[in-house]
């Protein structure tokens, strides 16, 4: 079968995942989810507690391996060729297990070198990463289980960035952020998508997904209820009102269910 020449010239998706299914006992916690990340493109997975998006992250980058499909980055299997498709993917996951008895600085450094860099390009790059987290200084030199929640996102995002991956997946990285480091997050983001990354950003912030991406997918009971484009969205409506629609959970007026507190 020949390819037409923009078949042939299409490029191959950064995310590929297929089928993807994750099941706890009699949960299906992910239920034969299909998702495709187009290079250089910014997509926001929104669902509501227990939807199975922290689930689908683990299963989707390698961290659980899922009972059913494949994830494909760049066309690197993540389960089959799990080195290679690790260089190119950077990870903030939920629940983060960190080196406790590390420093920032020293931690970076340590990731930097897993990921085969030698010590000053490794060094360099955390010195970089850290202040523009602003956890240099004093900072850098506190061990990471004194770290607040705050900094401990930070720390993940450096770690997740500091081998210059092709994609990001992050897990609510703007959670227990203060105000100005969230800006430089923003930024950091916004920077690497210009130059052609792409970023899967799970959040329960719609302002956050509205401001910063240009796909949106949003997840129910394990499934994928819909992805579109943030500006198709828009064009019908507000994010909420999709997202309300998607799962399915009409408005409720608490004011009269929850009378006794007025």
């Amino acid at each position: 079968m020949k390819h037409t020449p923009h078949e042939a010239d299409a490029p191959s998706p950064a995310v590929l995942i297929s089928g993807m299914r994750r099941v706890f006992g009699d949960k299906v916690a992910v239920d034969g989810v299909d998702l495709v990340i187009a290079p250089g493109s910014f997509t926001g997975l929104l669902g509501p507690n227990g939807a199975g998006k922290s689930t689908f992250i683990g299963c989707a980058v390698g961290l659980d391996r899922p009972d059913a499909g494949t994830s494909k980055v760049f066309g690197v299997d993540v389960w089959a060729d799990p080195l290679d498709a690790r260089r190119l993917l950077g990870v903030l996951p939920d629940n983060l297990a960190l080196p406790e008895h590390l420093s920032g600085g020293e931690l970076l450094g340590y990731w930097g070198r897993l990921h085969g860099m030698d010590p000053d390009t490794a060094g360099a790059r955390a010195r970089d990463l850290l202040r523009l987290l602003e956890l240099d200084g004093s900072a850098s030199r506190t061990l990471v289980r004194d770290y607040s929640t705050g900094m401990r996102k930070k720390i993940g995002i450096a770690v997740a960035l500091i081998h210059a991956p092709r994609v990001l997946v992050l897990d609510e990285p703007f959670e227990a952020v203060d105000p100005v480091s969230a800006i430089s997050i923003r930024g950091m983001l916004e920077q690497f998508v210009a130059a052609g990354g792409s970023v899967v950003m799970s959040s329960h912030s719609m302002l956050l997904v509205e401001q910063l991406c240009h796909a949106v997918s949003i997840m129910v009971a394990g499934r994928i209820e819909r992805t579109a484009p943030m500006h198709e969205i828009l064009s019908q409506g507000t994010l909420e009102e999709a997202f309300i629609a998607a799962a399915g959970r009409p408005h409720r007026d608490l004011t009269r269910e929850l009378s006794w507190l007025t």
